[in-house]
């Protein structure tokens, strides 16, 4: 950050040159020597102030009056002051006090009460006497020297190096804590490019632009068009946005300014807004270069909706300046501002309008085609066994983002490395995907009747994933616990699909329900073991009724509630709150009421799916259609494809 970026290549003019400064090479220096010359500066202070208050101040041991008297017979005291009936001395040999100190200055205390004649005693053993006025003042130079020197010392070295750094360009003594703390990716050596990002084709295209902007600006000037000032990129976490960023940035060939959002905030009041001005002046002097600022958020949230105390809200000052930094340059200076936030909602409108933030991209989950291609890109380095298919595993990862699947290639090959095998198989991705869908297997002793408990729970799960119609397949049924569940039913979807019908819906929760209702059906109670279950089910009851309008008697309207934060009052009165929990319950007892009927037409097959299950912990997919006796084709003629929804399971007992 400290050093000047490297010119634009050759044969891509910029219209407004930007303006060479020669290379300060002296500038660590200066301010490593800054910070050795305060820290000396203290330490002589510190000293300096020793040295003046134990001024005058010579060592003394004290020692009773009795103890003087002697050391006066025994001809040892050489002099003595007196003020007022305190007494120090000096005398020829050392004497120790209580504390074991030895000197030859010592001090005692005449009692008020004696009545010996000190003076007498003093003259026969030639004894130098001196005496004070006890109500003598102390000299005024003498008071403010001692009181004020070390802080004068102090404040006049501080406004030396605050003159020193300013006149370096430091910006005083706190010029540090105004500087930008913007990582600058070096432009020659690109780390990440467009081959680097898969999944997002259509993202790509749309920062395509920017890339030529950059790189060839005159082709959009000659016809008075301007590039964007500003780039939003909208999306969940791990999506890919601060990749694309550097992608775009090591495919222009330009430097590269990234920082957190909440990095411009600090406890000092203007702090934040200085970081924004040092970071937009450093983009200029390196125009054409691109900022890029993560987790916009943290800074540019509404200011409409927070509430705020005091006149120098930090935030709000440093979101201030971002705006005006962003009105303040023109795009044809070749700088351009990169954001990312998975939090478009809470924005402040003022960032969003044209002139600032112009375009914004959505940056989604990539289908089964993309997953592909973002396993493809994360194995490059990953030995890969012959049985390695890609593509079916990326048909097991629905919803999964690119951050997931690296994450699930980086656990294949770990898994690999333990078993000691030359290459990552096709089982290594099958543990892998396990692992992080369904978590960690757990080693605990669970007694028969749990696990029998828990094998008509999740049969339950599992045979209604085959009867009901429209229900995702049935990959894995498993009673070993992982994660927080004790047992797992795995429902995979045949392919990526984004709408989804009320049937499907209502096959979704009589599905989540089948652990309960087979509870019931076969031992007569519930168990906590449907938690998990009743959450799912009462989280997609909700959203029909609320936001799909699948009800009849709310009928078709979203009521759906804006994050505005805690103080938003929901769109509708009490009368449509209560109408709304009856539909929801009306909905979920409904799907009960089909499962408990599923499964009792349905009773042989479930016991014998629960039994194979108690013998064996774990069935795929074929051998619970061999148990159960459905026939493949049957079950899957009629189904339909599922959300990225976590699968059903039994979590772990409170």
């Amino acid at each position: 950050m400290g050093q000047n970026p490297p010119p634009a290549p050759s044969g891509r003019p910029s219209p407004n040159p930007p303006r060479q400064k020669k290379p300060d090479a002296l500038a660590p220096m200066r301010t490593l020597r800054f910070w050795i010359t305060l820290a000396i500066l203290f330490a002589a202070n510190i000293l300096i102030s020793n040295i003046l208050f134990s001024a005058g101040q010579a060592p003394t041991v004290t020692i009773s009056y009795n103890a003087f008297l002697d050391q006066v017979t025994a001809d040892n005291v050489v002099s003595i002051t007196s003020t007022g009936e305190s007494i120090t001395g000096v005398t020829k040999k050392a004497l120790k006090d209580t504390s074991g100190t030895s000197s030859t200055k010592f001090q005692t205390q005449r009692p008020a009460f004696a009545n010996d004649d000190l003076e007498t005693q003093l003259r026969q053993h030639n004894v130098v006497m001196n005496a004070k006025d006890p109500n003598a003042s102390t000299p005024l130079w003498e008071t403010l020297l001692f009181s004020f020197g070390p802080t004068i010392l102090l404040v006049v070295g501080f406004l030396y190096l605050s003159r020193r750094a300013a006149s370096a360009g430091a910006g005083g003594i706190l010029g540090t804590f105004g500087q930008s703390r913007a990582r600058l990716y070096d432009a020659e050596r690109p780390s990440v490019t467009f081959e680097d990002v898969a999944g997002i084709d259509e993202v790509k295209a749309e920062l395509q632009e920017v890339v030529d902007f950059l790189r060839e600006p005159q082709k959009y000037q000659r016809l008075g068009g301007n590039v964007p000032k500003g780039v939003l990129l909208i999306g969940a976490p791990g999506t890919g946005k601060t990749l694309l960023a550097r992608a775009v940035a090591g495919e222009a060939k330009v430097p590269f300014f990234s920082i957190a959002a909440s990095e411009f905030v600090e406890a000092i009041v203007g702090v934040g807004a200085a970081r924004v001005r040092d970071l937009f002046a450093k983009a200029r002097a390196a125009a054409p270069a691109i900022i890029f600022i993560d987790e916009l958020d943290a800074i540019g949230r509404s200011r409409a909706a927070a509430l705020r105390i005091g006149g120098n809200d930090e935030q709000e000052q440093t979101l201030n300046q971002i705006l005006t930094e962003m009105d303040g340059f023109d795009s044809r200076e070749g700088v351009i501002v990169l954001a990312a936030t998975n939090r478009a909602d809470v924005l402040d409108p003022a960032l969003l309008r044209p002139g600032r933030f112009d375009r914004r991209v959505t940056v989604q989950a990539p289908d089964r085609r993309g997953r592909a291609a973002i396993l493809k890109i994360h194995s490059r380095n990953v030995p890969m066994a012959p049985d390695v298919d890609l593509d079916q595993v990326a048909g097991q990862t629905p919803g999964l983002v690119g951050a997931d699947l690296r994450n699930l290639v980086n656990e294949a090959a770990l898994g690999a490395a333990r078993k000691g095998e030359p290459a990552v198989t096709m089982a290594d991705f099958a543990e892998a995907i396990e692992r992080t869908l369904l978590g960690t297997e757990r080693k605990i002793m669970l007694s028969d009747l749990d696990r029998e408990r828990i094998a008509y729970h999740e049969s339950g799960h599992a045979l209604l994933g085959l009867l009901v119609p429209g229900a995702d397949p049935v990959k894995k049924v498993t009673i070993i616990p992982r994660g927080m569940a004790l047992g797992v039913t795995l429902q995979s979807p045949i392919d990526d699909r984004f709408n989804y019908g009320e049937d499907y819906l209502r096959a979704r929760l009589v599905g989540a329900l089948g652990g309960r209702a087979a509870e019931r059906l076969v031992y007569g109670v519930v168990t906590t073991g449907a938690e998990n279950d009743l959450q799912q089910v009462t989280r997609i009851a909700q959203q029909m009724v609320v936001r799909w309008g699948m009800s009849p008697k709310v009928g078709p309207l979203n009521y759906g509630e804006p994050d505005g934060g805690p103080l938003q009052q929901r769109p509708y009165g009490e009368a449509t709150a209560e109408l709304i929990d009856d539909e929801v319950r009306r909905i979920s007892e409904e799907c009960l009421a089909d499962a408990e009927k599923l499964l009792t037409e349905h009773r042989s097959q479930l016991d014998a799916l629960a039994h194979a299950l108690l013998k064996s912990d774990s069935l795929d997919e074929g051998e619970i259609l061999e148990v159960t006796g459905i026939k493949a084709a049957g079950s899957g003629a009629n189904k339909l494809t599922a959300p990225p929804v976590p699968a059903a399971g039994a979590p772990t007992r409170p």
